[in-house]
């Protein structure tokens, strides 16, 4: 749309005088564009309410506007009878802050807490004792009296959570076999230095030269008979050799 331009004075300038331009040549060029802008944007506008209205006249009669106090006033709610649901009535939204405070059940259920009793049994190990016995050769050790191993009840109390062994406390300890101690002889005799020669039962003294007592011979020991020659007779003491010397 063309905007309008100011035609001039009615009658015509003095003789001799330049005439004067409209007010729309003296704009600016930016002032006519934003002139130009405003009438197409209104005119626009006026097209829009014409065919609004053109519209709303085809389609059906257009709600008549309220005016003065009714116009003001609030729409009254509307209310449902006893056991009808009641119409264009929002529903209550749920709080966020109690949709955020719910837990899920499984992480909410406490941890399960047992308390059971255990009783283990213990060995108790035996102890020595040794006694001196002066009929054993001297450092010979002989058991006399074997050791027997002892027990010892130990009840606990275990604490589990949720099947896992958490702790393990001893609440009672009783000795409920006594060891028996070990007893061991130790010898303490000591072996005496042999003067019989062991060719004979009997003691025959070691010498150079033996004879039997009261016979010719000249020594210088002697032994009485009768001895017995359980190895050699070296001393020629069995003459007959019937295996009985001095006899």
């Amino acid at each position: 749309m063309q905007p309008p331009q100011n035609p001039g004075p009615p009658y015509p300038p003095p003789i001799g005088q330049t005439p004067r331009p409209n007010w729309f040549r003296r704009t600016t060029p930016a002032g006519r564009l934003a002139v130009i802008l405003g009438s197409v944007t209104l005119s626009i506008l006026l097209l829009c309410c014409a065919g609004t209205a053109i519209v709303g006249a085809l389609t059906g009669e257009p709600e008549p506007t309220k005016t003065g106090a009714a116009a003001e006033e609030p729409q009254q709610p509307i209310l449902a009878a006893p056991g009808e649901p009641a119409e264009d009535t929002p529903a209550p939204e749920e709080s966020p802050v109690a949709a955020s405070s719910a837990v899920p059940p499984s992480a909410a259920a406490a941890p399960v807490v047992q308390v059971t009793t255990v009783t283990e049994r213990a060995a108790i190990r035996y102890g020595e004792r040794t006694v001196k016995d002066s009929s054993l050769a001297e450092g010979k050790r002989v058991v006399r009296g074997k050791g027997v191993n002892g027990v010892r009840t130990l009840t606990y109390e275990v604490t589990t959570t949720d099947g896992v062994r958490t702790a393990k406390k001893l609440v009672k300890s009783v000795v409920t076999k006594q060891p028996v101690t070990q007893v061991v002889a130790v010898g303490t005799k000591k072996p005496k230095s042999s003067k019989c020669d062991p060719n004979y039962s009997g003691c025959v003294p070691i010498a150079s030269d033996v004879d039997c007592a009261g016979g010719g011979g000249n020594g210088p020991a002697y032994v009485r008979g009768p001895i017995r020659v359980i190895g050699n007779d070296i001393y020629d003491l069995d003459r007959d050799g019937d295996g009985i010397a001095c006899d």
